[in-house]
């Protein structure tokens, strides 16, 4: 399968390179694609000297965004299936395989994360209000909607191309795939959390579940 990872990227030259260098023991750096989403450091350049194609925002315009010109970019490229995975080293490329592999049967793979220990609670209670929407709306059991280790084929991403620019994208991939009807395993990956005012809060989780229902009828 020619599968090639998508990694967006904003002001983390401090991790860029730890990330790209797991990577590049699962993928060919050839087909490894960092998007820079217009970082203030030197997170693009810190990934050019790894010898990977580095894509450039000149602004700053949103995970969703660069997932998107990653993801365009690698299926023009050839991509047959596309692995995205975060820049700052909360998704570990060992991990890739898995994603691979369970490809095979689906046409699209949800990583989850273990919803106990290291998960603060009010990031479970996001994940779980977010899912139970996903169920209503979509009929479609996600372990763990907001983990943004996911892998498709290309056919699928023809399917799913979100519009969101911003971290609700893991959600209107899911809206999508669950209209769509698309064929999808889940895989269990570590649970590492590297700043802990990331996840998704009750707000977030509010405001996402709206966006869900427009998405529901809209799209």
């Amino acid at each position: 399968m020619n599968a090639f990872p998508v990694i967006p990227a904003y002001n983390e030259q401090k991790h860029i390179t730890e990330v790209i260098e797991k990577t590049k023991k699962q993928i060919d750096s050839r087909k490894i694609i960092v998007v820079d989403d217009g970082s203030r450091d030197a997170t693009a350049e810190e990934a050019q000297k790894s010898g990977v194609t580095v894509i450039r925002h000149i602004v700053n315009l949103g995970k969703g965004a660069a997932l998107k010109t990653g993801c365009d970019y690698a299926v023009m490229q050839g991509a047959d299936a596309i692995i995205v995975l975060d820049s700052d080293t909360q998704h570990d490329p060992e991990e890739i395989p898995h994603f691979t592999r369970a490809l095979e049967n689906a046409d699209m793979v949800f990583g989850y994360r273990s919803l106990g220990g290291k998960m603060p609670l009010v990031f479970r209670f996001g994940n779980w209000f977010i899912g139970t929407a996903t169920r209503i709306l979509f009929h479609m059991k996600i372990n763990d909607t907001q983990c943004g280790y996911r892998a498709f084929k290309k056919e699928a991403y023809q399917k799913i191309r979100w519009k969101a620019t911003d971290y609700s994208v893991e959600s209107e991939m899911i809206a999508l795939a669950g209209k769509h009807r698309i064929k999808f395993e889940q895989v269990p990956v570590k649970t590492i959390y590297v700043d802990k005012y990331k996840g998704t809060t009750v707000m977030d989780g509010i405001s996402i579940v709206a966006q869900m229902i427009w998405w529901k009828f809209t799209r």
